[in-house]
């Protein structure tokens, strides 16, 4: 059970502080109610173009990363569809370095044509070295366009294409980040050893006094049911076949989140889970096999993968699949084998409470889904599900006519 406080500054910030005394560090965390999911269809990769810039230095702070190591912190961020997080640790002595540096980007950013120009040049090398010329890179992207018509799901958080980055202009950057970079669109978390009323504070000393932005409201078109499965071929540069099955699952925040994403444990949580044990050892179809479910606010899906050796036909391979995912619908799950990927996930969920980063981290998502209590719930969520609700969800979710395959074939 991981206790805090929650504060909310007149600004809008929402502030949570988890105190952990066991530590000589203090982590700060501050995720921004901003992901690709809402940028513009002509303008995407802003949200992953800011995981850049908000390093460039901001207004009174030339340049943010030697400041913080100075003070012996360290930091990073990432970018989702959903989210983007910023975060960072430092020694509890020099808190307010970091409230020094994080409320002044907040505040603005020293935005130039030059900075823009650099890190557009950065994030298209990113996209030729991830997307481009990374074996499978671009899997991802491909899978989204099947799943998605009409969501911003579709594309992924480097963008539509390359040349929404390339031709951003400083005018609309700066548009994006005062709609959503503002402390009214942001959840601040901090854990470690200090006290909430102090930190509350300190974050009112240095944030408190950071304008509100407009109060943005998501109106994002929503997929239509898919009653008719969807193919796509493809051949690439790559040393093997490889075949992705995606099926449309429901939102985060429903109750179907947590078997959905037991059924993907029971079939590749682990060495012996099915997949690997029937596809990858015994039948020795795959040399690699796995299945996953991307966990999205919005509407989601369920992923499977494999693999293929040299001598197995990709025809083969998808019947094969479709085999193992027809014995999950027609077949209760054993209690045993329940009862093991329950405990494997609770073991999990336990690691990650153990750092106050990932704490922090996990904190801030959970009070952006509406209540940071419920990643204190988790757990127990898993627990309450059987077999009977397992083999529903199966049935449910994984139909040929909801079946979006990938066929990714190396180069004859």
């Amino acid at each position: 059970m991981i206790d805090f406080q929650r504060y909310i500054l007149d600004n809008g910030l929402k502030l949570i502080v988890h105190q952990d005394r066991t530590t000589p560090l203090v982590a700060v965390n501050i995720l921004y109610d901003v992901g690709a999911r809402d940028e513009h269809p002509e303008h995407t990769g802003f949200a992953h173009l800011f995981e850049h810039l908000m390093f460039e230095g901001s207004a009174n702070i030339p340049e943010y990363d030697n400041a913080l190591q100075m003070a012996g912190g360290e930091n990073n961020a990432f970018t989702t569809n959903d989210i983007t997080n910023y975060y960072l640790t430092i020694p509890k002595q020099n808190i307010e370095t970091a409230l020094w540096l994080e409320s002044d980007r907040m505040l603005e950013l020293a935005f130039s044509e030059e900075k823009l120009n650099i890190q557009k040049d950065v994030v298209s090398e990113e996209y030729r070295q991830s997307y481009l010329n990374q074996p499978y890179g671009d899997v991802w992207a491909l899978l989204r366009s099947l799943v998605y018509k009409v969501h911003p799901y579709q594309w992924p958080t480097i963008g539509k294409s390359i040349d929404h980055v390339k031709n951003a202009t400083l005018e609309q950057v700066k548009d994006f980040f005062y709609q959503f970079y503002r402390p009214n669109n942001a959840v601040m978390v901090l854990t470690g050893d200090i006290e909430p009323n102090l930190a509350f504070d300190l974050v009112k000393k240095w944030f408190g006094d950071i304008p509100a932005g407009a109060k943005y409201k998501r109106n994002l078109p929503a997929e239509t049911v898919q009653n008719a499965d969807r193919r796509l071929k493809v051949e690439r540069d790559v040393p093997f076949d490889e075949i992705y099955m995606a099926f449309p699952t429901g939102k985060r925040l429903d109750y179907s989140f947590y078997t959905t994403d037991l059924l993907t444990d029971i079939l590749a949580g682990g060495s012996s889970a099915r997949l690997r044990e029937n596809l990858v050892k015994k039948k020795k179809i795959f040399s690699e096999a796995n299945a996953w479910i991307t966990g999205s606010i919005d509407n989601g899906f369920l992923a499977v993968m494999g693999k293929l050796h040299k001598d197995q036909s990709i025809e083969n391979a998808e019947k094969a699949i479709w085999e193992e995912l027809q014995n999950l619908k027609n077949n209760p799950v054993s209690e045993r084998e329940l009862q093991k990927v329950k405990n494997k996930l609770e073991a999990s969920n336990t690691f990650a409470e153990a750092g106050i980063l990932s704490k922090a981290m996990n904190l801030a998502y959970y009070e952006l889904l509406g209540d940071a209590d419920l990643l204190n719930h988790q757990t127990e969520k898993y627990f309450a599900i059987d077999a009977g609700e397992l083999q529903k969800a199966a049935n449910d979710i994984l139909n040929p006519y909801k079946a979006n395959v990938l066929h990714y074939r190396a180069n004859k």
